[in-house]
Formats: structure tokens, C-alpha cells, sequence
């Protein structure tokens, strides 16, 4: 891992774990191991390390997408349903809901780095469930976009309160979200 991935990974950390505004190049630095100019050299200011990070989510992303392309709309779903199983489980929260969060206060390009970030991640979702849909694996009454709003949102919301509530009831939102898609009307 290069000086400046393990940089990334670091303000990755911090975000998902505290938050974007919670941290500082000298969080990092003491944690990393390098003096705060080295970050400086990489990452002139911050919002550039806060592109860099999503940035890196969105290569993530596209790697994964890639990866599952040929695989059937309901392992796809199921890949993107169990990522937020492994977020809880790392004690974190996903990228777009740390960011979102804290939208207001953050610099321009973050905001529209974060914008294409959240739009890739709607749209992937969207044509999963346009393919299952087509396929008669899914089955909704609402246009795929706005089904897929509210598979992510739900996932969004349920990561976080189950800080609260236990990992158990990612689980559940996870069964009762599949059994919905699944189940025929009669």
C-alpha cells in the first residue's frame, strides 16, 4: 500500500467511524505514523483527501459491478444488502451516510464528488431491480428508481440505528426487503 492509499484509508476510517468534521490531519497523521506535511504533499487540503476518499469508494464500486455483471439481479441485491452487514460489523457506517450527513458543511467538491457517488450507487441499484423486475424475479408496483431509493435509504437508516437497536435488526430489514421484492401479488 503507498503512503498516499494508506492516507486514504485512514480518512476513510475516520469518516465512516466519526465523522468528516471530526478528524484532522493530525488525527491522521498520529495514527498513520507520518508527519502532517506528508499528508499536506499528497493532499493539499482536505477536501481534496475528502475526493480522494470517495473516489476511492467509487473505483470500490465499479470493481464490484463489474465483478457481479453477469450474476442474476437477486445475487447482485443480495451482495449490495450483505455490504452493509460487513459496515456494521466494522463498527462503521457507509460512505454516503457519513457524508450526507454532514452535506452542508462540506466543501464544493466534496459535495459533488459525493453527488456522482450517491447517483452510481441509485443507478446500480436501479438496474438491478429493472433486471429482476424484467425477469420476474422482482415485484414492485413503484418505477424502479424510486424502489431503489428506498432499498438504499432503508439500508442507510438501519446501519446507523442498529448502533442502537443490535446487528440483528440489519438482518431482518435485509429478509423483510428480499421477501418483499419476491413476493408475488395474488
Amino acid at each position: 500500500m503507498t503512503t498516499r492509499d494508506t492516507i486514504i484509508a485512514a480518512a476513510d476510517k475516520y469518516i465512516r467511524e466519526i465523522g468528516y468534521n471530526a478528524f484532522s490531519y493530525k488525527d491522521i497523521s498520529n495514527s498513520v505514523g507520518i508527519r502532517t506535511a506528508s499528508i499536506h504533499y499528497y493532499f493539499p487540503a482536505k477536501s481534496d483527501l475528502g475526493v480522494a476518499t470517495i473516489q476511492y469508494h467509487m473505483a470500490q464500486l465499479e470493481a464490484i459491478q463489474q465483478e457481479l455483471a453477469n450474476a442474476a439481479p437477486l445475487d447482485r441485491l443480495l451482495w449490495f444488502l450483505q455490504n452493509y452487514s460487513r459496515i456494521n460489523a466494522e463498527n462503521k457506517v457507509c460512505l454516503v451516510g457519513a457524508l450526507s450527513t454532514a452535506f452542508n458543511t462540506l466543501d464544493e467538491p466534496i459535495q459533488q464528488e459525493l453527488r456522482l457517488f450517491a447517483e452510481s450507487v441509485l443507478n446500480w441499484i436501479t438496474g438491478i431491480l429493472a433486471d429482476g423486475q424484467r425477469e420476474g424475479t422482482f415485484h414492485f408496483g413503484t418505477a424502479p428508481r424510486t424502489k431503489a431509493m428506498m432499498v438504499i435509504t432503508n439500508m442507510l437508516a438501519i446501519v446507523q440505528l442498529a448502533r442502537l437497536t443490535g446487528a440483528a435488526d440489519i438482518e431482518r430489514v435485509q429478509k423483510a426487503i428480499i421477501e418483499e421484492l419476491t413476493k408475488q401479488a395474488i
